[in-house]
């Protein structure tokens, strides 16, 4: 159901936010904003701001954004269109009235929702009944007891070919909807009957984001094929999209609870069992780009927990190369690798489960140190030819990357990485040699643990990574390039002293570097520009989550002097004293990368390149410093 634009423009405009956000989070009020502890991730001090003028609030915690109708639908767990009732239920506002095809198609839908969970109140009916005695042992000796059972609504189809199918005629569902529901399958042959899509196995329902029933798995009894089955897409499910577990992982997400992709549905019971709640499972599938994008709304980084057999190492693939073209900043996935033959079920039910498998989590590998070990794990690097090869496919794995500062920060990471491992070839006095097998890319992924072949897939190869967390300095430089930034933004009468030098500085992250141009480029056409419309021509032209990021509370902790409350002169004084810091730490990470690319090839083409870069850090280095006298 949709509902013209001028109705909720005309909502968002009547409703309060900070009222609406007031019912559930305490606010205090910090100048034009409402600050307060975050509702969506677990924090001790207040990320979470509101914005009643722009009518958002934006969590620079969990990075959780949105305006007051989001804001309802995720608090309450409500869709659109009941978030959009209630909200204008609560200023007296009438909805508009959908067109009759929204009616049908909503009317559908529901008796599609309550066919499904009539389905499901069979199947938990019939594992208590003698029919189900089978499926309730199965649940038996896999160690769950009743309230797991009924927490996840487990059940038993009936070795039967109609007993679903009798069952939810008594309850006037008729056929056609029940086979559009995936409950029944209709024979291509005309003259059979329907007959029922599960019959002999122990059953998982499938639930949505709002807990409603929409598909099933059953997991066969005995050697049938296929072991398991899923329902079928239906209106109500698509199996790439949604995730097993996902309400109550969405709960468990909001007290910062680790997000864990496994297997099958039973990993999933045993870590929640185990206390691990915020367990999730793709439904017979690799993890696809909707089941990603469904994991980042619970968390920046979930954990992939794969099997360490040639088929753990497919999936680790796959999902590498599904995720890297849907990156954004922030946003990655984490790799931990079961030891051979063991899954999270198993590894729950040995005297030390709870430890050996946070000790599996602890030891995750980020995505980037994966692809790492995609590209270069047991190859060759012993001649220039099989460098260039190296380089080349490193650069075109990176080259799928669709967010451009994300794409920025791999090449980087990976340039230091190609670096460190060339540099320690020469150390040894030459090139490093291909394991057993040759540098033979195709087979790379598949030297197991066995005969007592190293694995170089989930080995680290090469050195330690410099570089897959930010170094210090690094991450010391995009702070100060962010005060610098907000302390502008807030004081624009500071362009006149400092914007020359800003112009000729550049930031250590690309997204920061975009908005100091756009900043100057304001000022330099109107240095009458108030910060309020800086901040709304930023907006505008697509910068408002650099901004959000640089107006921070957690910026502004590091620089009281930024706060647009503070005197002038006082905000003078600490934007000088902290660009000079800044000028000090890009002269130390210029002169150290020049010195590394200097090292690792001395031919002419190089020093010449060393010589040119020594001498234009000087040049800016003074004429930075000239501005300042």
């Amino acid at each position: 159901m949709s509902f013209p634009q001028s109705f909720l423009d005309d909502l968002r405009a009547r409703v309060g936010l900070a009222d609406i956000v007031g019912t559930s989070v305490k606010l205090i009020k910090r100048g034009r904003e409402y600050s307060g502890l975050c509702p969506f991730h677990s924090e001790k001090s207040p990320s979470f701001t509101v914005n009643e003028q722009k009518g958002f609030y934006h969590c620079f915690g969990c990075g959780a954004h949105g305006d007051v109708i989001s804001f309802v639908m995720n608090t309450r767990g409500l869709t659109f269109v009941e978030a959009v009732e209630v909200l204008a239920n609560q200023v007296g506002m009438d909805v508009p009235k959908p067109s009759r095809e929204a009616q049908e198609r909503e009317k559908k839908a529901k008796t599609l929702y309550e066919v499904m969970e009539a389905a499901c109140v069979f199947y938990e009916r019939v594992l208590h009944m003698p029919e189900g005695r089978e499926g309730l042992e199965y649940f038996r000796r896999r160690g769950l007891d009743d309230k797991t059972i009924a927490e996840f609504r487990l059940g038993f189809a009936p070795d039967n070919r109609g007993a679903l199918k009798a069952a939810l005629k008594r309850e006037e569902f008729d056929e056609p909807l029940m086979i559009e529901a995936g409950l029944l399958i209709e024979p291509e042959d005309q003259g059979r009957q329907t007959y029922d899509r599960f019959r002999g196995r122990v059953m998982f329902p499938i639930l949505d984001r709002r807990g409603r029933v929409v598909a099933f798995g059953g997991r066969v009894m005995g050697d049938t094929k296929p072991k398991y089955l899923n329902s079928p897409d239906t209106p109500l499910f698509h199996k790439g999209q949604l995730l097993y577990g996902l309400p109550q992982a969405r709960e468990a997400s909001q007290q910062d609870a680790p997000i864990i992709v496994t297997e099958g549905y039973m990993d999933v019971i045993a870590l929640h069992r185990a206390g691990f709640r915020g367990a999730v499972a793709p439904l017979g599938t690799a993890v696809t780009e909707e089941q990603i994008g469904e994991l980042w709304k619970m968390t920046n980084e979930p954990i992939l927990c794969l099997d360490g057999d040639a088929a753990g190492k497919r999936a680790a693939v796959r999902a590498a190369e599904r995720a890297l073209p849907i990156l954004r900043p922030g946003k990655s996935l984490l790799f931990s690798i079961l030891p051979e033959g063991e899954d999270p079920d198993s590894l729950m039910a040995g005297a030390n489960g709870f430890a050996s498998f946070r000790k599996i989590l602890d030891s995750a590998v980020p995505l980037a140190e994966l692809v790492w070990r995609m590209e270069v794990g047991g190859r060759a690097t012993d001649t220039p030819e099989r460098r260039a090869a190296l380089e080349a496919d490193i650069q075109k794995r990176i080259s799928a990357i669709g967010d451009d500062a994300v794409r920025s920060q791999y090449q980087s990471m990976f340039r230091d990485r190609i670096w460190q491992l060339f540099k320690g070839d020469r150390a040894k006095g030459g090139g490093s040699r291909p394991a057993p097998g040759g540098g033979n890319q195709n087979k790379k992924f598949s030297r197991g643990g066995k005969g007592g072949k190293k694995d170089y897939f989930w080995e680290p190869a090469g050195k330690a990574v410099p570089g897959m967390s930010r170094p210090p300095m690094q991450k010391r430089r995009v702070v100060q390039d962010c005060i610098l930034l907000v302390t502008l933004i807030n004081h624009p009468h500071l362009h006149e002293d400092v914007g020359e030098r800003l112009g000729i500085y550049t930031c250590a992250d690309s997204d920061l570097d975009n908005l100091r141009r756009a900043v100057l480029k304001l000022l330099d056409g109107d240095p009458g520009l108030d910060s309020e419309t800086i901040k709304a021509h930023l907006e505008r032209d697509g910068l408002s989550e650099t901004v959000l990021r640089v107006v921070g509370a957690d910026i502004l902790a590091h620089a009281a002097f930024a706060r647009p409350e503070t005197p002038l002169e006082r905000a003078r004084a600490g934007w000088e004293q902290v660009f000079s810091m800044a000028v000090s730490s890009l002269e130390d990470e210029e002169a150290k990368y020049a010195v590394r690319q200097l090292a690792a090839d001395i031919s002419e083409e190089e020093w010449e390149r060393f010589s040119h870069r020594r001498d234009d850090l000087a040049r800016r280095r003074e004429k930075v410093f000239k501005l300042d006298d």
